[in-house]
């Protein structure tokens, strides 16, 4: 495994990290997110045997599950051999005092005493807008100050202008952004990875194969380039291989269930 580094805090995480978005779930219950856990629980665990150190996962994950299961998967010592992202939903959030107990909660199901990366979900301008007027900042400081969290980041899905404006309004250690070879320029883009790097934030990466487009059987055009290369390489591997190119990028999730 590879390793790049956090440059606000020297954390050297994993190149690849296990977004627990799509987890095997159980036979006969199409839709209902249930985790069959047998097959998740060794998929994780053999994922962190090899290297793989940040695991991804929100409250909304798997129908409310994939914390709850979470907690159990890292037992047996796993839990000290990652760093775990999980996100606060800012739809949820009514007045200020739900941050404190939409975190509490989400720490008794991780069965855990603090969050590594924990992350405002799903941010664009007004969500942002929202959370700041909420006092969203004080929430950060006081959570980090009391150790229930570690470091303070955000996943974005807006526009490239929003993003520039959410990274300047805070001291992030962190951001979570969609990026492939087909979103150079849609969202934060690749203006956007720039930029937070250039303020040191670490930055995860989301939909690097865009739901499992830029998997399969690409068009004949693109096949005829990657096949004059002189290392023949699956789809998904140039994808991966895309985005890692980019020294900017710190983590590329993938939502892994085989």
């Amino acid at each position: 495994m590879l390793y790049r580094e956090v440059k606000k805090n020297n954390d050297q995480l994993s190149i690849l990290g296990f977004g627990c978005m799509r987890l095997p779930q159980k036979k006969g219950s199409p839709g209902d997110g249930k985790i069959d856990e047998k097959p998740a629980t060794d998929q994780i665990r053999m994922a962190i045997d090899q290297g793989v150190n940040y695991l991804d996962t929100a409250l909304p994950y798997h129908m409310g599950g994939c914390e709850a299961f979470l907690g159990k998967a890292l037992s047996q010592g796993y839990r000290e051999k990652v760093k775990l992202a999980t996100k606060l939903p800012h739809w949820s959030v009514d007045i200020p005092d739900d941050m404190d107990s939409i975190l509490n909660a989400q720490l008794g199901r991780l069965k855990t005493q603090q969050i590594d990366y924990y992350l405002l979900h799903a941010l664009d301008g007004r969500a942002w807008d929202k959370m700041e007027a909420m006092g969203v900042a004080d929430f950060f400081s006081r959570a980090k100050s009391q150790g229930r969290i570690i470091n303070a980041g955000f996943s974005f899905h807006g526009a490239e202008a929003e993003f520039i404006r959410i990274v300047d309004a805070y001291d992030w250690d962190f951001c979570q952004i969609q990026y492939n070879y087909l979103d150079r320029k849609n969202q934060a883009g690749t203006k956007g990875l720039k930029y937070a790097a250039s303020k040191d934030l670490g930055v995860i990466i989301m939909e690097p194969l865009r739901g499992g487009l830029l998997g399969r059987k690409p068009p004949p055009a693109v096949s005829a380039v990657w096949q004059e290369a002189n290392i023949q390489r699956t789809p998904a591997e140039w994808a991966f291989r895309w985005i890692w190119n980019h020294p900017e990028v710190t983590v590329v999730l993938s939502g892994m269930n085989d």
